[in-house]
């Protein structure tokens, strides 16, 4: 890439073309694009491979679960009383069916009750306590790895996808990559093209000025009159103005390629192709295969793969309607456990299943949404057979113009030959003193004409062989 340092570089047609393109920020944005298109292929890809995630928990109720009622709660906190009033009971039956048996056994009754009341009080105080839950302070986690089995084909579909929105991607930058070149071509033949106008001009002018130096010299000798005097000075000054008007389009335009090659507007530029007298011409062949122009042009490239991922994007609205079926695996643990009755720690297992779900009755929304997809990739089709007869209009209209421009540049070298030899007459003639001023001044202008439209002719053969190129592609 050539580095503008004031007054010293000279710019070539490539170097504007690298300056341009990187330069660009439509080109960058569009770099960027791919990148991101690369990296949706890439997440697009992982939905083949198994998904694990992790999830956790913690909640505060406000009171726990209880297993127990309150009766039952309460019965086995008073189990010892009720063995009491068993034995008190079983001691008055005794004592109707036998008195001196129930006094005997009296006081064997009375130890047991002493004994057994408070022992089985604290039996049932002690299952009481040991069936609370303690779930006021509930923590839980998850571990799920899901495998998808079968998706109706929506993997597949959303893969395709993002491989045709990647090329996509590309596609489009290669459009704006031939747009920028295109515009630097333009702006770099225009500065070409008034270069040498400037020059021309600036002749003419010096021409003009010899000419009322000359004719002041016979109107002092007599030999012209003033008239002819003020004829040739409003040709200089039509001449002086024509030659404002070219500097103030230079710098226009270089200010514009400068603005283009990523320059400050004030950096001085000089082109390569300035000093030529005849620029080089490609000779670029009318002839043409319009089928090797569709498959260069990347605008067709672009509908191309838009067809096709709307013909995906059919099947991924079809999969949203048929049965997916995916494995699950899942490692869960819970604090408090139930694993060991409801204990205070962390314990988990693993499970593993399938899950199938089946769409039964969506009142034929799915049908719809899929004909709907359908028409979708019609009218990218349509939009692609569309492209192409515009296309091979363009490539038609760029080669007629190629013709045209290379015939109208001969005859702009015939009627340069012509003015040149008209021009020479003319000077000796008015030299000699046989020709009228006026006849000079027409020549002159017939002149200037005829190399101005020989200037035109020659950037007109080159921006046509140029448009010529983009139509067919090739313009790289």
């Amino acid at each position: 890439m050539t580095i503008i340092t004031k007054g010293q570089e000279v710019l070539t047609l490539d170097s504007c073309r690298a300056l341009a393109i990187a330069n660009n920020k439509e080109l960058l944005i569009s770099n960027e694009k791919i990148n991101a298109a690369h990296y949706q292929k890439k997440a697009a890809f992982t939905n083949y491979l198994p998904e694990i995630s992790g999830t956790a928990g913690y909640m505060r109720n406000q009171k726990e679960f209880s297993l127990l009622s309150d009766s039952q709660k309460d019965a086995l906190s008073g189990l010892g009383n009720t063995v009491g009033s068993s034995i008190q009971q079983a001691g008055a039956a005794i004592g109707q069916v036998s008195p001196e048996l129930a006094q005997q056994l009296g006081p064997i009754l009375n130890i047991l009750q002493g004994k057994l009341v408070p022992a089985f009080n604290q039996v049932g105080e002690s299952l009481t306590d040991a069936l609370r839950t303690d779930t006021r302070n509930v923590f839980a986690g998850a571990i799920t790895l899901t495998q998808p089995l079968y998706m109706g084909g929506k993997i597949r579909a959303y893969n395709k996808i993002t491989q045709y929105a990647e090329e996509l991607a590309r596609q489009q930058h290669n459009t704006g990559l031939q747009e920028v070149i295109l515009s630097t071509d333009q702006v770099y033949w225009q500065v070409v093209s008034l270069t040498n106008k400037k020059k021309l001009a600036e002749g003419y002018l010096k021409l003009l000025q010899q000419m009322d130096s000359d004719i002041n010299k016979m109107i002092n000798e007599g030999v012209a009159t003033k008239a002819d005097g003020l004829s040739v000075r409003v040709k200089l000054n039509e001449a002086e103005m024509t030659l404002l008007k070219v500097e103030d389009g230079l710098s226009l335009s270089k200010m514009l390629l400068c603005q283009l090659c990523g320059l400050d507007l004030s950096t001085p530029l000089t082109l390569e192709d300035e000093n030529i007298d005849n620029i080089p011409l490609m000779g670029e062949s009318s002839q043409f295969d319009m089928e090797v122009a569709y498959a260069n042009r990347p605008e067709i490239r672009s509908l191309e793969l838009a067809q096709q991922i709307y013909k995906q994007k059919v099947t991924v609205t079809r999969a949203e309607h048929l049965p997916s079926l995916a494995l699950m695996g899942n490692y869960v643990v819970t604090n408090p456990s139930v694993f060991n009755s409801f204990e205070n720690k962390f314990k988990g297992m693993w499970n593993v299943g399938v899950m199938l779900q089946v769409p039964i009755w969506h009142w034929g929304q799915g049908t719809y949404k899929v004909k709907a997809a359908k028409s979708e990739a019609r009218i990218a089709q349509y939009q692609l057979e569309d492209a192409k007869e515009k296309i091979e209009l363009q490539v038609n209209q760029a080669s007629f113009k190629v013709k045209e421009a290379a015939k109208k540049l001969v005859m702009a070298e015939s009627n340069q030959s012509k003015a040149d030899e008209n021009l020479r007459y003319a000077t000796l003639g008015f030299q000699e003193g046989v020709i009228a001023t006026n006849n000079v001044l027409e020549a002159q202008t017939a002149w200037l004409k005829a190399q101005s439209e020989k200037i035109d002719a020659q950037i007109d053969v080159k921006l046509t062989e140029i448009y010529l190129q983009k139509s067919l592609g090739t313009l790289k």
